[in-house]
């Protein structure tokens, strides 16, 4: 594949992922990437649509050539790429092996990467699905993976042990933008506080006294309106779905986060994705919103 020379507005290059200093937490690493290239997340999200929409078609190969094109468009620029593991999961073991590369090159080229897994469960299997993403000998090694918390806080523990232990970070469910996340989410604990509060809560506890940002994160949906009813302010980064295709933009992210802007991560996949599979492109819409984000964020 051809690489194209990138625009004069280039932000820095400035190696963020495995050339980092040993041992530096993850939020540390994830305010430095913001700060620097803008606080964007561009999802990876091959699914079978996109590849017809790029001329694709539906096999390892498309796959692979997605997401080499994704990487070499914005994994230079953007602070975080997020691959949705599902979409390569669905090829097997070939679709994981490109799933693998993918992980690999983006870290090497500078961004951040939040593996978007999902995964929750209890004792010895949650920690095998934490050694899977964020041990730092294992295939799939990524900066950080997203958790779910519903089998109990208590149940991530063995992974929030080796995030800690490898620099690495998770991004909990919270607030999700899905509407069935609602009839979890907020319910009401017999202490009065709604589910998502009470995990909020949790976050908050395990971020007190990090600076410059903890590592520990809750995904909290940009579509979902005001929410000053929760205090989102965890100390931590705040993964958020909804901008672009989804209805959200970056001028809402004020009025949905309030104070914590300054600490949110949004995520744009098919608002970026669907300029492929032209590099430039999806470079000119990454630094869009990447650059819309940063005016928001500066303006609250």
């Amino acid at each position: 594949m051809t690489a194209h020379p990138s625009p004069d507005h280039h932000p820095s290059t400035r190696p963020l992922g495995p050339q980092s200093p040993s041992g530096e937490p993850f939020g540390a690493r994830l305010r430095r990437a913001m700060d620097e290239r803008g606080p964007l997340c561009v999802g990876i999200d091959p699914h079978a649509s996109l590849l017809a929409e790029w001329d694709l078609n539906d096999d390892v190969a498309g796959l692979e050539r997605f997401s080499r094109t994704v990487v070499e468009a914005v994994a230079e620029r953007v602070a975080v790429v997020k691959p949705q593991s599902a979409f390569f999961e669905r090829f097997g073991s070939r679709g994981v092996a490109v799933l693998e590369k993918t992980v690999e090159e983006a870290r090497a080229a500078g961004a951040l990467v939040v593996m978007d897994a999902k995964r929750g469960d209890i004792g010895s299997t949650m920690a095998a699905y934490a050694e899977s993403y964020l041990h730092k000998d294992a295939p799939l090694f990524s900066d950080a993976l997203t958790v779910s918390p519903y089998l109990g806080y208590g149940a991530l523990r063995p992974a929030v042990e080796l995030a800690r232990e490898s620099g690495t970070g998770l991004f909990v469910l919270a607030l999700t933008s899905n509407p069935e996340g609602g009839e979890v989410q907020h319910a009401v604990r017999s202490d009065g506080r709604t589910v998502a509060a009470t995990m909020l809560a949790h976050l908050a506890a395990e971020n007190a006294e990090e600076r410059p940002l903890g590592s520990f994160g809750a995904v909290v949906g940009a579509t979902l309106g005001d929410l000053s009813s929760y205090d989102l302010d965890i100390n931590g980064p705040l993964l958020a779905p909804g901008i672009g295709a989804q209805g959200a933009t970056p001028a809402d992210l004020p009025g949905v986060f309030g104070a914590a802007v300054r600490n949110v991560v949004p995520n744009v996949s098919r608002g970026v994705l669907r300029f492929g599979p032209d590099v430039l492109a999806l470079r000119e819409a990454a630094d869009r919103f990447a650059e819309e984000t940063r005016a928001a964020a500066a303006a609250a």
